[in-house]
């Protein structure tokens, strides 16, 4: 059905209910003949012309019931198509936005649009349009009828409307206003949140949750201020329509009773250009860009460069540069201010986008992968692919047959036996992507998987190591067979093992390929056929390694010796005979000495501790207890749970209540004033006594009008107050209740970054359906509907009885709505959850999405994830529309039985008019106010099942944080003998020891699969010590369990001879900093990330020291806000190796006794990375801090005291530099591929 059918149905919808009143108006002028006896007809006459009225009322119902139920349905219909194509529409639009646009997008800001906004204009659309419609189609019907049957007294009560609408209109600006200004606040508080779940891990090693609890509790703090203003007005607003309400039936009676005497006296993506055949040569030519969050900070300067077609060009420099805006040009995803840049020739900016970048591959610095399976995440470099390649497998790509054939396997099917059943083209896709991974190094350990290509990678590959993540992202980027392979430290977080392998692949697949690579490990690129050397955004050097190298003084030159191994050319060169270790494990060491070291004698050596090097297997009768996965039952109502919320608010909310029953009982008053009013009216009485009945019952509705201004006004604003202060509490709460969970929590089960912010982006808001205003309507119902039981039951108990009856079919209706509407809520919220995740996933990698061509694909899937829950609202939509033309149309029913039930009583003298409409009134329309709570519904089911979820969160408390199970008996750390020295500036800080002893561990998300496997450490205080090995090996694991993010499955790890377990939260992490794998930045300013590295409130002076001592305060100083300068949603506005930098900067503030380095060094510049040695190198003169670093750049790690190599979950070789390259092949072979040949 169209609009315009919409339009019509509810217009006519809203025409019976003047024809009712035209009904109703003649029946009260039949009764009042009957009381008076004037009419000279019989009582069998009388009920007669009663019944045929009665008749016409049914009539009008029945098409009423119709003509409601199909505007209804209708409208909401086209409500729930509006919103679904809002919700495309706005992540279409969004995906066609340039890069840029986002980086100046606050975090949270789409989940916070498609949560708070869309619902809104749900809630604003729908059956309510319909409702609207009708409603003035009922004003327009009403006042004709009105002008039809008095002029005099329409035109007088014309003055209503303006009266309106002033207060519509004033009260909706200034409505509009605070809700716009707590909209932002609360965006802003989403922000935080956002930010803070997605790095919980960062959030917890600096103990940031107080911090960041203060800056989200700062921004509700605000939103509760304009919720509070917004609220008065409200309240003014909501009296004052009361108040003209019953002012305007003041003046109608008035005006009306003069009028009655006076009658007894006589008186698009299809723009740019494509070209064929594309050869791969990209020229810059005098190209100058900045970035818009920085305009006046020159990123690159008048810039010329050629990268040759089928040549490998290597570009480095110090971070911040301007190397990887280069690729980010390449791309497009940025277009240069000044200057431009050719392909084969062309302009890239007259080039289609799409085209462009289908012949472009690209792993980028921080590469994001998707939450989906390897497979998939591997194909979606198939999306946008050239060639006949997207033609061939685009329908495939673009469907969900991907999803479906892992989503078997993870279910259990065999996955060579699903390939087949999914068809060619599929098998076919899956052959691409395992030949990609292979090419990327990645296929043996997908293999090793438990579901292999079907395995989940988790939010943004958290479910994966770094290497493997890089990995990916390279098979990623192989799969299409690009022209242009744009590599932005590509290899970054691998293994050198893993690293010379893909090397290798390049080497293979580089032919007829344009290579543009961006490195710091210079050891990767010194085969280019060119290095280009960037320094502030200007060319310095250029040349192949040799060329670069022959120049002593040049930047190269010295940035090579920065990275130069402490080792002599003899030891790389002819290495001793080679000890391996026989074990499961060390098949690879011994193939890689054999087959790439022909010259190496391999000398066997049988282990010294054999369970050392033992397979790595589950303990057979280990049980692993699931700690994130559970939520204790809620041991109190919904109703109860929030009461102890807001006690401390009792006395706002007796006033509440006082004020609710005060409005609610106006209700019957009116009852009382009409009643008497109306047999007052009557034509029985003489003109005089009609003038003095209308004047004194004008003015006691306009005293009731006065009371209820009041009591709205009151209720109102102590509830609005009441509701405001539960909403900021319960935020502040849920914010730091997912602070106190644990790192495992937050990775068990369903749990995403997106679907725990729900509770503060979607609940804390649909929580307001039962707070506030909501609650004073449900008051002020409550009491309206008890004291016209008991009025009318007083009055005339007859007439009573019989409408009591007909009161379960006016609230049933109602009810049965209600009950259907929280069903499709509770039913289908996740479902949006997920489509809200989606977005937000697509924005935070908007760049991989960008340069990969996924918009189809993320906009298809998108579409899939809201197909489900529309389909299922547009089935709901007609039963829960039934009971709501019910609700509306029963009512008219029931007045119809009142009236032949009243009439006849009247005509038997049983009881008079008075009486009678004294009853009506106080018991029906109080009965049908009840209609209010239908109409809220939505809202009503919205927060119920919002209050379940976040009372079940809150209630379950932070017991599940392992960290608080601390025994109470054990002594507290602080003064136990075990911690002689806690604070930093006293001088005598020692360093922390660290020792594992037989640790087994396995993920939550995969507990088959066991990443340490009996690993056994010892790390002395003061020292400095070293994990390496491949990716994947578990290195980065070790970080993450002495940080206590999860617990072993078995063994124990101490820190300081004592049990980690038995650590408070604060204290263990107190003596801990972390420099983690993927460097984040709050979206905050520079000051702010450092100072969160600190245990206590720090000066300006010591947050510029920690950035000297990280070799960032020069670049900080030089921006226009210094230390004011805001990082950018996760620190985009910086580069990679600024970022690495500025978290080294936060964890050095902090003065731990124990350092852990997790790939710290990754995204450094040789010569901030240098700076950042001769750090260590201070700090480790003075022994008075421990420091454990996961390492591939093995001339970072050749200082530490100890080495432990890692492989498999074990330690399977300990020492320093010299000992391994001594005695350890893998190790010197590492060592070799990564030496630069300057000796």
């Amino acid at each position: 059905m169209d609009s315009r059918k919409c339009l019509g149905a509810a217009i006519a919808a809203g025409i019976p209910f003047p024809l009712l009143g035209v009904l109703f108006g003649e029946l009260v002028d039949n009764l009042s003949s009957t009381e008076c006896g004037s009419s000279g007809k019989s009582a069998a006459e009388l009920q007669s012309g009663v019944n045929q009225k009665l008749t016409l009322v049914l009539y009008v119902t029945v098409a009423n019931f119709l003509l409601v139920y199909l505007h209804t349905s209708c409208w909401s219909l086209f409500g729930e198509r509006l919103v679904s194509r809002l919700r495309q529409r706005y992540f279409r639009s969004l995906l066609r936005q340039e890069v840029a646009f986002f980086d100046s997008l606050p975090p949270g800001e789409v989940s916070s649009r498609l949560t708070a906004d869309i619902e809104i204009i749900r809630s604003g659309t729908s059956e309510k349009v319909g409702i609207c419609i009708s409603s003035f189609s009922y004003l327009a019907g009403a006042y004709v009828v009105a002008f039809v049957k008095h002029a005099r007294l329409a035109g007088i009560l014309m003055s209503l409307i303006p009266a309106y609408l002033v207060m519509a209109v004033a009260g909706g600006k200034y409505i509009g206003r605070y809700t716009g200004r707590m909209s932002d606040h609360i965006s802003a508080t989403i922000s935080t949140a956002s930010e803070a779940l997605s790095n919980v891990a960062l959030v917890k090693a600096f103990g940031a949750n107080g911090r960041l609890e203060t800056k989200f509790a700062s921004s509700a703090a605000k939103a509760r201020s304009e919720g509070m203003r917004k609220a008065f007005v409200a309240a003014v607003q909501t009296g004052s329509l009361f108040f003209i309400a019953y002012s305007a039936n003041s003046l109608a009676f008035w005006q009306g009773s003069r009028a009655i005497a006076a009658t007894d006296d006589g008186t698009s993506t299809t723009k740019g250009r494509t070209f064929t055949p594309v050869i791969g040569t990209i020229d810059f030519e005098n190209v100058g860009f900045a970035y818009p969050s920085r305009p006046s900070l020159k990123v690159l300067d008048n810039v010329s460069l050629s990268f040759p077609s089928g040549r490998h060009t290597a570009i480095v420099g110090v971070s911040g540069s301007g190397k990887s805006t280069i690729t980010g040009l390449i791309s497009r995803l940025y277009d240069p201010l000044q200057g431009r840049i050719l392909l084969d020739g062309h302009d890239i900016r007259d080039i289609n986008v799409q085209f462009l970048r289908k012949h472009i591959g690209i792993v980028q610095q921080d590469d994001s992968l998707l939450h989906r399976s390897i497979l998939e995440t591997i194909a979606h470099g198939l999306v946008n692919s050239a060639g006949n390649l997207n033609e061939f497998y685009g329908d495939t790509l673009m469907s969900d047959s991907l999803f479906n054939l892992t989503k078997r396997v993870r279910d259990g099917a065999n996955l060579e036996e699903s390939i087949t059943s999914e068809g060619p083209i599929v098998e076919s896709i899956v052959n691409l992507v395992r030949e990609a991974a292979g090419k990327a190094n990645a296929d043996e350990f997908i293999s090793n998987l438990e579901y292999g290509y079907a395995t989940l990678v988790g939010p943004n590959g958290s479910g994966l190591s770094g290497g493997q993540k890089q990995r990916l992202a390279f098979a990623r980027a192989l799969v299409k067979d690009p022209i242009i392979l744009i590599l932005d430290e590509a290899t970054s977080s691998l293994d050198s093992t893993s690293e010379q392998e893909i090397q290798a692949s390049l080497k293979e697949i580089k032919e007829n390929k344009t290579t543009v690579s961006i490195a710091h490990r210079l050891s990767s690129i010194k085969d280019a056929d060119k290095i280009i050397f960037l320094d502030k955004g200007e060319v310095i050097e250029q040349g192949t390694h040799m060329e670069l190298l022959s120049q002593p003084a040049g930047v190269y030159s010295a940035m090579v010796q920065t990275q130069a191994l402490q080792s002599t050319a003899t030891q790389l060169a002819t290495p001793p005979p080679c000890d391996v270790v026989l074990s499961p494990k060390s098949g690879s060491s011994l193939e890689s000495c054999r087959g790439k070291r022909s010259s190496c004698p391999v000398r066997t050596v049988e282990p010294k501790d054999p369970e050392k090097y033992a397979p790595c297997r589950r303990p057979s009768d280990g049980k692993r207890e699931d700690i994130g996965n559970r939520i204790g039952p809620r041991s109190t109502t919904i109703i109860q749970g929030l009461s102890a919320l807001i006690r401390s608010k009792s006395l706002l909310v007796f006033i509440g209540i006082l004020a609710s029953v005060l409005a609610g009982g106006s209700y019957s008053g009116e009852a009382i004033i009409f009643g008497h009013t109306v047999g007052s009216l009557s034509p029985c009485q003489d003109s005089r006594s009609i003038i003095s009945s209308g004047q004194l019952f004008g003015l006691l509705f306009l005293a009731l009008a006065i009371i209820t201004l009041f009591a709205s006004f009151l209720s109102g604003v102590a509830f609005g107050l009441v509701s405001e202060k539960l909403l900021y509490k319960i935020r502040v709460l849920l914010f730091k209740t997912l602070f106190d969970k644990s790192v495992s929590w937050h990775s068990s089960g369903d749990r995403t970054p997106a679907t725990l912010l729900a509770y503060i982006a979607r609940d804390a808001t649909a929580l307001a359906g039962l707070t506030g205003a909501i609650v004073s309507t449900i008051v002020a119902i409550i009491t309206n509907l008890i004291t016209g039981i008991l009025l009318t039951h007083i009055i005339a108990w007859k007439i009573a009885i019989v409408l009591v009856a007909t009161l379960p079919l006016l609230l049933g209706s109602g009810f049965m709505r209600l009950r259907v509407l929280a069903r499709l809520q509770a039913r289908h919220q996740i479902a949006y959850a997920t489509s809200i995740g989606i977005t937000v996933e697509a924005v935070s990698c908007i760049k991989t999405v960008a340069a990969l061509g996924l918009e189809n694909d993320f906009y298809g899937i998108y579409n899939r994830s809201l197909r489900g829950p529309r389909n299922a609202s547009y089935k709901a939509i007609g039963y829960a529309n039934l009971w709501l033309s019910t609700a509306y149309s029963i009512s008219n029913l029931v007045y119809a039985l009142a009236y032949w039930w009243g009439s006849k009583l009247i005509i038997d003298g049983v009881y008079t008019q008075t009486q009678f409409f004294i009853v009506l009134p106080a018991l029906l329309f109080s009965a049908q106010s009840c209609g209010q709570m239908f109409a809220l519904a939505p809202d009503l089911s919205n927060a119920r099942v919002a209050s379940a979820r976040i009372l079940d969160l809150l209630e379950s408390g932070p017991d599940n944080d392992p960290l608080r199970s601390r025994p109470q008996h054990e002594t507290d750390i602080e003064l136990g003998e075990s911690k002689p020295s806690q604070d930093p500036s006293s001088g005598v800080q020692t360093g922390a020891s660290v020792t594992f002893d037989n640790v087994r561990f396995s993920y939550p998300t995969q507990p088959q699969r066991e990443v340490l496997c009996g690993l056994s450490l010892n790390m002395l205080p003061g020292n400095f010590y070293a994990f390496v090995g491949p990716s994947g090996a578990g290195k980065s694991t070790l970080i993450s369990l002495i940080e206590r993010f999860f617990d072993p499955t078995t063994g124990t790890i101490q820190v300081d001879g004592r049990n980690i377990l038995d650590y408070e939260a604060e204290n263990l992490r107190d003596e801990m900093a972390l420099v983690p794998q993927e460097s984040f930045l709050f979206d905050d300013t520079v000051r702010f990330n450092v100072a969160l590295g600190a245990r206590r409130e720090v000066s300006d002076a010591e947050i510029k020291d920690a950035c000297r001592l990280a070799n960032i305060d020069d670049v900080v100083k030089a921006l226009p806000q210094g230390y004011e300068t805001r990082c950018g949603p996760a620190g985009d506005h910086f580069s990679g190796g600024q970022r690495q930098r500025l978290c080294i900067a936060r964890a050095l503030l902090r003065r731990p006794a124990l350092l852990l380095l997790d790939e710290s060094t990754s995204a450094l510049d040789a010569e901030s990375e240098l700076q950042f040695q001769k750090t260590l190198d201070a700090l480790l003169e003075k022994r008075n801090m421990t420091i454990l670093a996961v390492a591939h750049r093995l001339h970072t790690i050749q200082k530490a005291d100890k080495i432990f190599l890692i492989d498999g979950g074990k330690c399977i070789d300990e020492g320093t530099h010299a000992e391994l390259l001594q005695r350890n092949a893998s190790y010197r072979n590492n060592a070799q591929h990564q030496s630069l040949g300057t000796e």
